[in-house]
């Protein structure tokens, strides 16, 4: 372990203080991060009966959400704030929330 504190390469990002594009009707993507091979992890504000036009297929690798606020649903079920999922390769749903929410989801493989 060091003794010295080392921040090369730290970055920080508040998704309130970032533009919001949105990405289908009623879901704004705010993107904190993006590594290199397609690895991010972006901010998704879903508002209220707000639903992903289609099946999202996990094609390149693993989905992680985790939910801030709100009620987020995957087509199968409810998942509350405080909620992880885990979505592997090969996996498919469709992201949706009948009352509101903001999930933090992350592509830890591109």
């Amino acid at each position: 372990m060091s003794n010295e504190m080392n921040f090369d390469g730290v970055t920080s990002a508040n998704w309130k203080d970032l533009p919001g594009k949105e990405v289908a009707t009623g879901i704004l993507e705010h993107v904190l991060w993006n590594g290199d091979k397609g690895k991010r992890a972006i901010v998704f504000e879903f508002k209220a009966g707000a639903k992903f036009p289609g099946i999202e297929v996990h094609k390149f690798g693993p989905e992680q959400i985790f939910v801030i606020s709100g009620i987020f649903n995957d087509g199968w079920k409810d998942y509350t704030e405080g909620s992880f999922i885990f979505n592997p390769i090969g996996s498919a749903h469709v992201p949706q929330s009948r009352q509101g929410c903001v999930v933090l989801v992350t592509y830890p493989e591109g």
